[in-house]
């Protein structure tokens, strides 16, 4: 495996001390990306100070401009940075794996008992938290987005296309980033934003010329590790098959996921639900309601999806076909984040200072907020009515909602859920546990 070392780290750091570090971190990785991110800084930077303020600010902003978990991307670029490939390889499994493993644990209890009335109604609160841990998340995400006018129409414009005209989420992340790029040409001054940064190019990473071709190689090798189990599983098992349908599918969502596990969850939602029918809504909002509550990366409810697909539809026991749409689902989620990664990040600066490619990306972070606003509506009338049909008028898809079918009970956590969450910025897993409780003492008192 080729190494692309980092000339100017700031320490030798030895290579067991900071496997061991990167071990801490994946197994404080609690909380969502903000947390995870915040006990990166803390230990790299502040306790072992391996890694400068600048270098981890520079590094948080380029993977905050890729598609995939930002947190992930962090951590596999920390290591990155302190032993090449081989370092940012350690350090991204690290961050995974004990989210990894807890998932699939999680994600065989809901397989085997989810019928259980205790699981069922522990399930029941958590997907009603759930709907306000996505309203959570909405309000932060559109305040950091939102800076203009013309980004609050591109938000809008997103969320009437993909919640009303039900348009393909990589095409309205494609057309969210022309628009950007057009609006950079012909009005910057729309997109703040855009601007670009005046900072000098004070890197610390410097890619020589002699070191284009290892860089070259990286990328042909992370490639072929991405692409060629693909290729095995379309000409052995050919389209169709739930496994092979799975591979083709969350590596395409690996690719157009820019915005967060927020707007990934609008695309899995339109595709593993509605198209693949590889779950339910309610069990989509299960599995996210899992993943709130373990390790790693949010982004593991694909791990979910993929293990619920495989044992329902992989024709083998239940148990064996969910393990193996689980370990798809997390190979081709996160092959490709290592591929950004390494074939990125000896490019940061260039690539953080062209700026027609940061109003692209401006406006593609508006248009998630829109998408996000779609995955909140969603959840929420899945939570709120239960199962409900979409009904076409004209050009636009609206939902048919039974309002007598509203669930009080559901309402009520929902809503005591939101106030904890963002009048008294309660802790997530004291509100999730809450919800899970009284979903058990809803479910018994029926």
């Amino acid at each position: 495996m080729t190494d692309i070392s980092n000339p100017h780290a700031p320490l030798d750091v030895p290579p067991a001390e900071a496997t061991r570090a990167f071990a801490r971190i994946g197994l404080l990785s609690f909380g969502g990306p903000a947390a995870q991110i915040a006990v990166m800084h803390r230990i790299l930077v502040e306790e072992k100070g391996w890694l400068t303020e600048k270098q981890f600010l520079h590094a948080l902003n380029f993977c905050m401009l890729l598609p995939g978990p930002e947190a992930m991307q962090l951590a596999t670029y920390a290591g990155w940075l302190m032993h090449g490939v081989r370092g940012g390889l350690i350090a991204g499994l690290l961050f995974i794996a004990p989210g990894l493993v807890m998932m699939l644990a999680l994600s065989a209890v809901f397989v085997v008992a989810g019928d259980v009335p205790v699981v069922a109604g522990l399930l029941y609160g958590l997907k009603a938290a759930v709907l306000a841990v996505v309203v959570q998340a909405l309000i932060k995400v559109s305040r950091r987005a939102l800076g203009s006018a013309a980004m609050i129409v591109i938000a809008i414009a997103a969320f009437v296309g993909i919640a009303l005209l039900r348009l393909p989420f990589p095409l309205i992340i494609a057309l969210a980033a022309l628009t950007g790029a057009l609006l950079h040409l012909a009005a910057p001054h729309l997109l703040p934003a855009a601007k670009g940064s005046d900072e000098p190019h004070a890197s610390s990473i410097t890619v020589r010329g002699q070191d284009h071709g290892a860089v070259a190689r990286t990328t042909v090798l992370w490639l072929a590790i991405w692409l060629v189990p693909l290729a095995a599983l379309l000409v052995l098992l050919g389209r169709g098959d739930v496994f092979v349908d799975a591979a083709l599918f969350f590596s395409q969502t690996a690719i157009v996921t820019f915005g967060g596990a927020y707007a990934v969850l609008a695309y899995v939602g339109q595709q593993a639900v509605d198209l693949h029918g590889w779950l339910t809504p309610g069990e989509m909002l299960a599995g996210l309601g899992l993943a709130e509550t373990t390790l790693g990366p949010l982004v593991l409810v694909l791990v979910f999806v993929g293990f619920v697909g495989g044992a329902s539809l992989g024709g083998m026991e239940p148990l064996v076909g969910g393990l193996l749409g689980g370990l798809v689902a997390a190979f081709f989620t996160f092959v490709p984040c290592f591929l950004w990664i390494f074939a990125g990040a000896p490019y940061v600066e260039a690539l953080r200072n062209v700026r027609w490619l940061a109003a692209s990306l401006a406006a593609i972070t508006a248009a998630v907020v829109g998408v996000i606003a779609n995955l909140a509506v969603w959840f929420g009338l899945n939570v709120l009515f239960g199962a409900f049909e979409n009904v076409r008028t004209g050009p636009f898809f609206v939902p048919d909602i039974d309002w007598a079918g509203f669930d009080r009970v559901a309402a009520a956590i929902g809503i005591a859920a939101a106030v904890a969450l963002i009048r008294f910025k309660l802790g997530l897993f004291a509100v999730l546990g809450a919800a899970a409780v009284a979903g058990v003492l809803a479910t018994m008192m029926v």
